[in-house]
């Protein structure tokens, strides 16, 4: 079924002659292909010997999406004055739509000789003998002489003479590329708003057929027509009146529906009546989604931006459920979306990378970077993560386009995906990447503990519990790390090194927890003959430790850059952070030894005593972890920039 089904489905009638006229010169061009068809099947039936013609570049042209016709000059035999077409009856049926729809922009315009003819030829093919159509048929069906009386294909001509003079008579003018006609003055500026947003994008569509325009006035409205792409059911008409813009969008994919709903939110819209509809006769019988836009606009130059922005968010439709489908082997269901909503709002296309390959760039590309990366089976997210999958997706739907744009080699897209991904998968980003998460973790514990100590809160029973409910959230948020870690460890030895230092780490952060722990346990009226001197002590064990950690993330930070070379002043801060560490863990043994004589000098209760002992102890601990961790990052990063100690 047509597009214009759909625009009379929503009782657009003042538009549907320019898309029936544009609807009926497609069929023109089916049904020539049709008689070609069937000639080739005769000539093939009549001389086997003969090899079958070839007609895919006359499919091709016709944009036919029919591939039995292709098989159909092979498929036939002659028995006698008789050829055995396959599926004739299907054919026949197809050459009398196609020929109605020639007849449809006609009717009102007195043509009625025509129609009459259309009825007769319509009847003449449903009296077909199935399967069996004999050579004065063919001759009826495919004759062009008018001397021998009326043919199939003489009709078929007279039609077409009879739409070119009707499309001559009714186009009054184009803006910009849409088909205007009987449109008023003051709505030109609005159609040229429009067009101006639809030309903006338009070459993100490549070669892709759609977005054809056409527009007239109906009183007081402006009724603008936009063909998406070539699906039936898919059309969008937009009506203007006064400063008010509303639009009528109908699609077979719900899921594209509701992208196109959020695509419209920044320039207003509001939407109402969506449902799933079914129109007899279209979309094979099948549901399609409709819903109307409305957008209220201040003034007229509000009303061109907001008609602007429309226009130029059509083409995203274009091929969008097959680009979601393709990004779903590389990502999850919710990032395939957001990937191409976040491109759209970019106004990067998606179609040069379909065309470019589309996800085979990606398994060709994560192919090469060989198994250190990537296993068989891997999907993209699991990989890069959700977050960089999603913005590499989108780097890569942009120089797809740009390259396709300049008509680019496919084996030169293919190396520049490949060294795009070899750039995320950057080794120091993503080791000291994941080394900087879990850091960030312990610096919370450690600076939690400092503080708490600092205002006095070990008598605040509520705020240390507090403290040690968020000490072992961010704990188990550190073990997810390591977990994950492990995970790229079992993929690729790679990320073994990397996974010892952050197992190493990860007792900073259990040490931590268990003294937050602690301090929650003396909260609760156990910090008997506390005093300043107590305090103090402790107080200046969690502020090295604190300051330790620090220095310990500014490594890391660091590290993280000495991959690409690095200057000689981020050398020597690498290694001034990382040796404070050595001296950080020294200096906390004896401050821990200072908090256990002040401890033995003020404290007589033995629970207290105990606790106060053994939150110390484990505060001290993480600078021993610290310490181990610190090596191990030194290691890593001298490893991976070709040194060794």
């Amino acid at each position: 079924m047509e597009k214009i089904d759909v625009v009379a489905a929503f009782g657009q009638t003042q538009l549907l002659r320019p898309a029936q006229i544009k609807a009926a010169l497609a069929a023109n061009d089916r049904l020539k292909f049709y008689l070609t068809a069937l000639q080739a099947a005769w000539t093939h039936a009549d001389a086997p010997e003969v090899a079958t013609p070839d007609l895919r570049r006359e499919y091709a042209t016709a944009r036919m999406d029919a591939p039995w016709l292709l098989e159909l000059p092979a498929a036939g035999r002659l028995e006698g004055a008789a050829l055995h077409p396959a599926d004739l009856p299907r054919l026949a049926k197809e050459l009398a739509a196609d020929l109605r729809r020639m007849g449809r922009p006609l009717d009102g315009t007195g043509a009625r000789p025509l129609l009459a003819r259309i009825d007769t030829w319509c009847e003449w093919l449903e009296q077909l003998q199935p399967g069996v159509l004999q050579a004065a048929q063919l001759k009826e069906l495919t004759g062009g002489r008018r001397e021998e009386g009326d043919s199939f294909h003489i009709l078929v001509m007279d039609l077409h003479k009879a739409l070119n003079r009707l499309a001559a008579e009714l186009a009054d003018d184009t803006i910009d590329g849409a088909q205007v006609w009987q449109l008023r003055p003051e709505d030109r500026a609005h159609v040229a708003a429009f067009m101006r947003g639809l030309n903006r994008t338009r070459s993100l569509k490549l070669d892709h057929p759609g977005l054809d325009t056409a527009a007239t006035s109906d009183g007081d409205r402006l009724l603008i027509q936009n063909d998406i792409g070539t699906n039936d059911a898919h059309v969008l008409v937009v009506q203007v009146e006064g400063l008010r813009l509303s639009l009528t969008y109908s699609d077979l994919h719900r899921q594209r529906f509701a992208f196109f709903q959020d695509l419209l939110r920044p320039i207003g819209a509001s939407w109402s009546g969506t449902a799933a509809r079914t129109t007899a006769g279209l979309n094979a019988g099948a549901a399609y989604h409709v819903g109307t836009a409305t957008v209220d606009c201040a003034d007229p130059p509000a009303l061109d931006a907001a008609l602007e922005g429309l226009g130029a968010r059509i083409v995203f439709l274009i091929d969008w459920n097959r680009a979601r489908k393709r990004l779903r082997l590389l990502v999850g269901k919710r990032a395939s979306i957001a990937i191409l909503t976040e491109s759209a709002g970019r106004e990067v296309g998606h179609m040069g990378w379909l065309e470019a390959g589309g996800e085979q760039l990606l398994f060709q590309a994560m192919e090469a970077v060989g198994s250190d990366f990537f296993r068989i089976g891997d999907r993209l997210d699991t990989v890069l993560g959700e977050e960089h999958a999603a913005a590499f997706m989108i780097e890569v739907l942009a120089s797809c386009h740009q390259a396709m744009r300049q008509r680019q080699p496919l084996p030169r897209i293919a190396d520049s995906v490949r060294l795009l991904l070899l750039r995320h998968l950057g080794q120091q980003r993503d080791a000291f990447g994941l080394l900087g998460e879990h850091a960030a973790f312990c610096l919370e514990l450690a600076e939690g503990l400092r503080d708490a100590l600092a205002h006095g809160r070990e008598r605040d029973a509520a705020a240390v519990a507090k403290l040690a409910h968020r000490a072992k959230r961010w704990e188990r948020q550190a073990d997810l790390l390591v977990m994950r870690s492990r995970e790229r460890a079992a993929r690729s030895p790679r990320w073994a090194p990397l996974t010892r230092v952050i197992e190493r780490a990860d007792d900073i952060a259990d040490a931590l927890e268990e003294a937050a722990f602690l301090l929650s346990l003396i909260g609760e009226g156990h910090h008997k003959g506390w005093n300043e001197e107590v305090r103090d002590r402790l107080l200046r064990l969690a502020q090295r430790t604190s300051e330790a950690i620090r220095d310990h993330v500014r490594a890391l930070a660091i590290a993280g850059v000495l991959h690409d070379g690095g200057t000689a002043e981020d050398h020597e801060s690498f290694l001034a952070v990382s040796w404070r560490a050595v001296d950080a863990e020294q200096q906390c043994d004896e401050l821990l030894r200072d908090v256990r004589r002040a401890a033995a000098r003020h404290l007589d209760d033995p629970v207290t005593l105990a606790l106060t002992a053994d939150l110390a102890q484990s505060i001290e601990t993480a600078t021993d972890a610290l310490l181990a961790t610190s090596y191990g990052v030194r290691e890593l990063t001298f490893s991976r920039i070709g040194a060794r100690e």
